[in-house]
């Protein structure tokens, strides 16, 4: 195998809360970066990450083959990070997630790219209630059938400074005197760092992961619903009554809020947003099976320890706080 700075590395999705990560990752191991989006000049801001020339945004859609072949040309290897947590349009999770990841993978093996890397999601399941989780299910089995030397990723929920959990629910706390919670608040959620995460696709990229197996990412520590959004109200000093919301409830509440959604043309705040799909998602715990722990199939089987959740996200819930970032209380 020649060494990092000779190879190729094209990343779907690459601009997005995971890809960035991945992108400096990548660019740290000294690999050149090419990154495959929709809209590459919504991608420039990549570029500082690494030195001048190694990271490249070009256009990729994946409902055309054709821009995703030139996107895997000349690539040693490729990662498909493409996904979608809520459906809008013709972006739907069966588009995306499942025929997006199918038209990626046989791409690559027309181009007998045997280092390729699918993003899927802990919970991924072909018999779940959740289309997310479906379609999630359906990628990975593309991507396997495709490429046998495919390596799977499932995290558990992503934290880190532009993610969609924490900073919402520190949000609605800003701005809301309750906090809803989906059912009792007894789901469990392994909290995995962005960093980690981005960490594990790198050392599947360099091989050092088993081909054709799934790991399930994890942090070190497992959560209850109740005890994360109670750590979100610690963390940003705020006194708000947490509510729980039987799912029979939840989900009518939801189907309200999606047609607000559309009545709205999109413009409801995604801080708002609840979708029955979600809600059928927080019916099932979020975390590493004991499979996976016995066969290594985690991070500590690729040698990462992974990050805790009070180690990083204070740093960036911080601004929540009633006098931001320059609340004195922790002087005091």
């Amino acid at each position: 195998m020649s060494s990092a700075s000779n190879q190729l590395v094209t990343v779907f999705g690459g601009s997005g809360f995971i890809g960035r990560h991945l992108v400096r990752s990548l660019a740290n191991a000294g690999y050149r970066i090419r990154v495959a989006v929709r809209r590459p000049d919504l991608a420039l801001f990549l570029q500082p990450i690494g030195n001048v020339g190694q990271i490249h945004a070009v256009q990729a859609n994946l409902r055309y083959p054709d821009s995703i072949a030139r996107a895997v040309e000349g690539a040693d290897a490729v990662v498909n990070l493409t996904g979608i947590l809520t459906e809008t349009g013709k972006q739907t999770f069966d588009a995306v997630q499942a025929k997006g990841a199918r038209a990626v993978a046989e791409v690559v093996a027309r181009h007998g790219i045997t280092r390729f890397v699918q993003m899927s999601a802990i919970g991924a399941d072909a018999n779940s209630p959740s289309a997310y989780a479906r379609s999630k299910a359906a990628g990975e089995q593309a991507a396997l059938d495709a490429v046998p030397t495919a390596v799977i990723t499932r995290p558990s929920i992503v934290f880190g400074p532009e993610d969609s959990f924490f900073n919402r629910f520190a949000t609605l706390a800003r701005i809301s005197p309750v906090l809803p919670m989906v059912g009792d608040g007894s789901t469990r959620f392994q909290p995995v760092f962005v960093g980690d995460v981005a960490a594990a696709i790198t050392r599947a990229v360099q091989g050092k992961a088993t081909q054709g197996a799934i790991y399930e990412l994890g942090g070190p520590e497992v959560k209850t619903f109740r005890e994360l959004l109670e750590f979100v109200l610690k963390t940003t000093e705020r006194r708000r009554l947490i509510v729980p919301m039987p799912l029979g409830v939840a989900r009518i509440q939801a189907a309200v809020l999606e047609g607000l959604k559309y009545a709205t043309f999109g413009l409801l705040p995604e801080e708002f947003l609840l979708t029955r799909d979600q809600v059928s998602l927080l019916e099932s715990d979020n975390m590493v099976s004991a499979a996976a722990q016995a066969e290594g199939r985690t991070l500590a089987g690729l040698g990462i320890t992974p990050e805790l959740i009070e180690a990083i996200v204070p740093a960036y819930l911080e601004r929540y706080r009633s006098s931001g970032q320059f609340d004195t209380s922790k002087y005091a």
